[in-house]
């Protein structure tokens, strides 16, 4: 069995290119759940949702959220009546977060949630959020602090970051599915995720690196230079104090992690690190690096 760390949208394209070299009921992915929000009365877990969408042949692969052919009807009235809705919810989609909400607000946790949602799509491969425990993403701008998800979707990331704040009340400690998930995974595979605000979070939950230090993990990085491949992974970085580049994201995970990766064009040198074509412009890239990845860690493992 092969693990997935994801969160965003790289991980899912390579996860994408992984379907084709393994059955589904041999990926497990676990997913950050820092981006989850209650909007318009249902429970997004943006994540989550793109590994639902993409298992069940739902997703919009152009945007890589939502479903495809979605209509937007009643985000579209909510905007008339005056309802400040500043992410765009389809119908489809709007559904499921309907259908999560009830099922944690009748004492459903949100992994059982997330089980019983994947059951009744059809999903084989086995989804895991992070952690059952409220955990959000803040930015903290100025004299305000928002919602990561204001921040990048409503804001469209225009806004100065003075702080990333992560607000976790109780905890968060990963989940005992998730850790015997990791245990017994031949490989795990950190994917290109931004990882301040999509990886970082996972490994945040008390429980993961240990588990992670026992496991054999390959992680791939999501610059090109000091450039993410898409998002807002730059600035999150700098705020952090760190430099945005494969440099800073490999010493970001290098007590976990047996493998780092980069892209064949990445000027920056980490030394040790492999290099393959990490820009999955298609299903035929994601696909090969994919298979690069499973071939280095079955060689190596």
């Amino acid at each position: 069995m092969i693990t997935f760390l994801s969160g965003g949208t790289g991980t899912p394209k390579l996860i994408r290119g992984a379907r084709k070299h393994l059955a589904d009921t041999g990926i497990t992915v676990v997913v950050n759940t820092a981006e989850d929000i209650w909007i318009s009365g249902g429970h997004l877990s943006p994540d989550i949702d793109t590994l639902l969408y993409l298992f069940s042949g739902l997703l919009n692969t152009r945007t890589w959220w939502g479903i495809e052919g979605d209509t937007f009807r009643t985000h579209e009235e909510l905007l008339r009546m005056g309802v400040d809705e500043y992410i765009g919810i389809g119908d489809r989609d709007r559904a499921v977060h309907i259908a999560r909400g009830e099922l944690l607000k009748s004492g459903s946790s949100l992994t059982e949630s997330t089980r019983i949602l994947r059951e009744r799509m059809g999903i084989i491969a086995t989804v895991l959020p992070m952690t059952d425990e409220q955990v959000a993403t803040l930015i903290r701008t100025g004299n305000r602090v928002i919602h990561y998800q204001e921040y990048w979707v409503k804001h469209r990331g225009s806004l100065p970051i003075d702080e990333v704040i992560r607000y976790a009340p109780t905890g968060p400690s990963a989940t005992d599915e998730v850790l015997s998930a990791i245990e017994s995974s031949d490989m795990v595979i950190i994917g290109p995720s931004n990882p301040v605000t999509s990886i970082l979070p996972i490994l945040e939950c008390e429980g993961i690196i240990p588990v992670l230090m026992d496991a054999f993990v390959i992680a791939i990085s999501p610059f090109i230079g000091d450039a993410p491949v898409s998002g807002p992974a730059a600035a999150l970085m700098r705020a952090r104090g760190l430099s945005p580049d494969s440099l800073s994201t490999a010493a970001l995970y290098r007590d976990i992690i047996d493998l780092f990766v980069q892209d064949i064009r990445d000027p920056v040198d980490v030394a040790g690190s492999l290099r393959f074509d990490t820009l999955m412009t298609g299903e035929e890239q994601s696909a090969s690096l994919a298979k690069a990845l499973l071939d280095t860690g079955e060689s190596r493992n």
